[in-house]
């Protein structure tokens, strides 16, 4: 059974934090022990159990006995801080990155990845002995290196889910057919394990694929009694697989919040053993709601802490402040781990990066921030932390252009961080002026710094005859045009977000971008669902084509051989071909003059927010 100090435990988050040699460095110590101070136990990284089988080229590993040092000095100091540690053990199968040179690709049948990947080769049983051992042998290094639990990973689309789903596994032999018969090789390994190692073993498994022809709950059902009578400690209920349903596998902002906490529900009535609730859990409300409606045992927090280390502990009451919030975007977590940086947070400066938290200053200085965006509002609040006066000044509202973030369909969680920098600079003795700040008004109040956070502004093309045109106002429900044809030129990730907005209000749509690809900078799993969605609505996408010339409703479009295209009947036009940045004055006497997020150059809302931390450490 689980034997914790309390409730919470932190999931397996894929940091892709190591040089290549698969070893704990000073980047995880710092991720995990933050993250370690309240809960009850910790889910390390999932480690690779052969070099040939990494889904990272950064990724941990437990391959060999040259990686016990670091993950003893890893454990240490998680328990330490009193929580528990939890390997988590996991064979990709077909899903090893076909990318990384050296990996192999073995499956239950020779059935690549219908999203992409390499064609694995179908299992023999001299495979299966092979990964047998590869299991035991790790788990028994886990053993050594004090984890306290193992975690077997038997869902998610990897090598036991491989086996179990009946769309995946064509095999014909005993491993294939009815669900006994497709759990067989889950089980040998789940009992394996077990016989190898004196420390509780837990398994995780997807309550449904989501994919047709996959497993789903009934199937579930009836698997976690088996499993259960292998002896597992606990069962972890998650949902999709990461080849055919990632969204569900990253619990992206566009999943429902609560189908897994559902499935974990319904698959707990089935067995006696304890139940783990993972996904999307991000407030304290969720928290509630797992407590009271679903009685759950226990909660897997992951990117909530991601976003804020000491979520668990605001909950408990023992530390103070606001909770910053997870918006379930993927982009810092799933985006940077994809681009090889490692995990990062768009909300939370801090995450892999060197900049440390907040001193007090050795003199405070009266500071001025112009623009109350994500970057002028992370600047006053750290600055106003670390004892400075701030005056903040904003012509509009509070958030700029993020206010615009949360209006497209799905991406509600945006606006959470707008709402959190509200309340931080209620709390804060942060002055905040409503008005338009400028030269003269900030010599004449003889502020030591001047901090400029006023953002972009559109760029609009040299169009002939362009003179009526919209840019973000139709992400305003009252402002939304139905049932007419709306041209947008510039297929960018505003462009793309309008367009996801204005299909579902009846209108045609179509979107024209001079460059070969649209929704440049849209994070990777939002790009497709939003591209999916646009090809389902029949949106008109071209590429290669410059707008040229407005005569009335006729639009004309120019590509690089210089053929012409018209587009007739045009209703509205909307404009999205890119930002720049807003100075309304420069330096002009003033005293210390920065320049931070969209004003210093258009970017993302992670660097703004960097960018203002950063600034903030320094003054």
């Amino acid at each position: 059974m689980l034997q914790l100090r309390n409730e919470f435990i932190v999931p397996p988050l894929k940091l892709g934090y190591t040089t290549g040699d698969g070893k704990v460095n000073k980047r995880h110590l710092d991720f995990y022990g933050q993250r370690s101070k309240y809960a009850g136990a910790v889910v390390i990284e999932p480690f690779y159990l052969d070099k040939g089988l990494r889904e990272l080229p950064t990724q941990l590993g437990i391959d060999n006995d040259d990686k016990l040092e670091g993950l003893k000095e890893l454990n240490d100091l998680i328990h330490r801080y009193g929580a528990k540690t939890i390997a988590h053990l996991n064979h990709p199968g077909r899903m090893a990155h076909p990318k990384i040179p050296g990996n192999y690709f073995w499956s239950s049948t020779g059935k690549a990845c219908e999203n992409g990947g390499a064609t694995p080769v179908a299992m023999d049983r001299y495979m299966m002995d092979k990964v047998t051992g590869l299991f035991t042998e790790t788990a028994q290094r886990a053993e050594k290196a004090d984890f306290d639990f193992i975690e077997l990973q038997l869902g998610h689309g990897y090598l036991m889910a491989q086996f179990l789903s009946p769309v995946v596994n064509r095999r014909e032999d005993e491993y294939n057919g009815s669900l006994e018969n497709r759990a067989r090789f889950p089980l040998e390994i789940l009992q394996a394990v077990k016989n190898a190692v004196n420390i509780p073993v837990i398994a995780r498994i997807s309550g449904e694929e989501m994919m047709p022809g996959g497993f789903g709950l009934e199937e579930m059902r009836l698997f976690s009694r088996m499993v259960e009578k292998t002896g597992v400690a606990a069962l972890h209920i998650t949902a999709g697989s990461v080849c055919s349903t990632p969204p569900w596998f990253f619990q992206h902002m566009f999943i429902p919040k609560g189908k897994t906490w559902q499935l974990a529900s319904e698959i707990k009535k089935e067995v006696s053993i304890p139940i783990i609730y993972v996904g999307q859990i991000n407030t304290f409300e969720d928290i509630k709601t797992l407590k009271k409606e679903h009685r759950a045992e226990f909660i897997a927090v992951g990117r909530a802490l991601v976003a804020d280390p000491d979520f668990i502990g605001k909950y408990q009451g023992k530390v103070e402040g606001n909770v910053r919030p997870c918006l379930a975007c993927s982009e810092g977590c799933l985006g940077n781990v994809k681009q090889g940086k490692g995990l990062g947070c768009v909300v939370n400066p801090t995450v892999n990066t060197t900049l440390g938290l907040p001193q007090p200053a050795g003199r405070k200085k009266q500071i001025a921030i112009v623009g109350g965006g994500l970057a002028g509002l992370q600047a006053a609040v750290t600055l106003s932390e670390r004892g400075h006066n701030v005056t903040l000044y904003e012509k509009g509202e509070l958030g700029g252009q993020f206010n615009l973030a949360h209006l497209p369909p799905q991406k509600n969680s945006l606006k959470k961080i707008v709402d959190f920098y509200k309340k931080e600079i209620e709390r804060l003795p942060v002055k905040v002026i409503y008005e338009e700040a400028t030269a003269e008004k900030l010599k004449k109040a003889s502020y030591d710094e001047v901090v400029m956070a006023t953002g972009a502004i559109p760029v609009i093309p040299p169009i002939e005859g362009l003179t009526e045109y919209y840019w973000t106002e139709f992400l305003k429900d009252d402002q939304l045009p139905e049932n007419q044809k709306v041209l947008i030129i510039g297929g960018g990730l505003i462009g793309v977000e309008m367009a996801s907005k204005l299909v579902d209000n009846g209108n045609k749509v179509i979107i024209v971008e001079m460059l070969d690809e649209v929704a440049r900078g849209m994070e990777i799993l939002e790009r497709k669902l939003t591209l999916n969605k646009l090809k389902e609505k029949k949106v008109e996408i071209f590429t290669g084509l410059k707008a040229r010339k407005v005569e009335g409703s006729k639009v004309t479009l120019e590509n690089k051989e210089h053929k012409i295209l018209e587009i007739n009947d045009v209703d509205k036009i909307i404009i999205s071909t890119g930002m720049r940045s807003y100075i309304p004055f420069e330096k002009d006497g003033l005293p210390g003059f920065y320049k931070i997020g969209d004003a210093q150059q258009p970017r993302k809302a992670e660097d703004a927010i960097r960018e203002g931390y950063s600034l903030a450490l320094k003054l």
